[in-house]
């Protein structure tokens, strides 16, 4: 009896995850089953559109060709840990990945559009001052199909469709470039998530070669840049994962991304009282942005369990956009979402409290 549980357990894990398989690798495990070339499309149709829950699901594939697929495959699923709601309506999921690994990522409706804020990696090297999930530090990047789950996980919950994504959940996005590009392609393209390029958005701490890469990129990505402040000193001691990317450096970086794709990246700026909201940082920010092609997303800080940090009021996030505008750079005060379940931006950190 020992000697057979082993064997099957030894079977299941020989099994691979049909989301690692290229649609090269695809073709040729049902060529050799005998099927006719039609099948691979008819397959991730299944996975990749319609989000398969098993291999039964597959009703257009003649079941002999079901069974076979299940002794060979498997369709690798995050499995829902903990689920949280807002008052807003948000979402927020603690996903266990196959190897036991959670992420967390939060569904976000408004109206008749459905947001998904997703992870590209298991916690976070950056160790940003005012974020969460920088607390416990890597535990490993995501491949590409663990970043496409979790979208369609939000996508199933809700049972509506995704208009729009942002790799702004744990992790740093250009830290794990090949497998957030092939992602960002994935939920792009007709064949998967159906979602239009520039609804779909990766935000980095400024990784400069990783920016310059991704202005070569030929698809309509929006580029997303947590600067949180324009005084070096003070975004050395938020952001010291980007220490050694100056200011300076970032800022031409940015020129030529604008001059490469004509697109206008966005600035995402924590407002943190008493430390980058006052009038020597304002200056500094309206300095870096004034002339240039850009949008800045500015937010009152969200409170992090053990840090002393705090928001700025709503009066001073006034101040900034009154300036900004003074200078003719756009400037959003944006309302933070799921904050009553430690869901807001800087707030996800792999772990969940009760499910409510």
């Amino acid at each position: 009896m020992t000697s057979a549980n082993s064997s099957t357990g030894a079977e299941k894990n020989e099994r691979r995850d049909i989301h690692a398989l290229t649609r090269g690798e695809l073709a040729e495990l049902l060529a050799s089953l005998g099927q006719p070339t039609f099948r691979a499309k008819q397959v991730e149709e299944w996975v990749w559109s319609k989000n398969a829950r098993s291999f039964d699901d597959m009703t257009n594939l003649p079941k002999p060709l079901r069974e076979e697929l299940a002794r060979h495959l498997t369709l690798g699923r995050v499995e829902e840990v903990a689920r949280q709601t807002s008052i807003d309506g948000s979402r927020k999921y603690l996903l266990r990945l196959s190897d036991g690994v959670s992420v967390e990522c939060v569904g976000m409706p408004a109206r008749n559009r459905l947001s998904v804020c997703a992870s590209t990696q298991a916690g976070c090297a950056m160790g940003c001052a005012f974020c969460a999930t920088g607390g416990a530090g890597l535990t490993r990047s995501l491949t590409a199909a663990e970043i496409y789950e979790q979208v369609m996980h939000v996508r199933a919950d809700f049972g509506s469709r995704v208009t729009s994504v942002v790799l702004m959940g744990q992790g740093e996005p250009f830290m794990n470039y090949d497998a957030t590009l092939e992602a960002l392609r994935r939920l792009n393209s007709p064949d998967g998530g159906g979602i239009g390029a520039r609804h779909l958005t990766v935000s980095t701490c400024g990784i400069i070669p990783q920016i310059m890469r991704f202005a070569n990129e030929p698809e309509q990505f929006t580029l997303a840049v947590s600067l949180h402040s324009a005084v070096q000193k003070t975004r050395n001691a938020l952001m010291p994962g980007v220490r050694k990317y100056s200011l300076v450096n970032l800022y031409n970086a940015m020129g030529t991304y604008v001059t490469k794709t004509g697109r206008r990246p966005t600035y995402e700026y924590a407002l943190i009282g008493g430390v980058n909201d006052t009038e020597s940082e304002l200056q500094a920010l309206c300095d870096f942005c004034e002339g240039t092609l850009a949008h800045v997303n500015l937010i009152q800080l969200n409170e992090v369990e053990g840090s002393k940090l705090r928001p700025s009021t709503p009066e001073r996030a006034q101040d900034f956009v009154r300036a900004l505008a003074r200078v003719g750079v756009e400037a959003t005060l944006r309302n933070s979402r799921g904050a009553d379940v430690d869901a807001a931006c800087g707030q996800l950190k792999q772990r969940m409290g009760r499910t409510r």
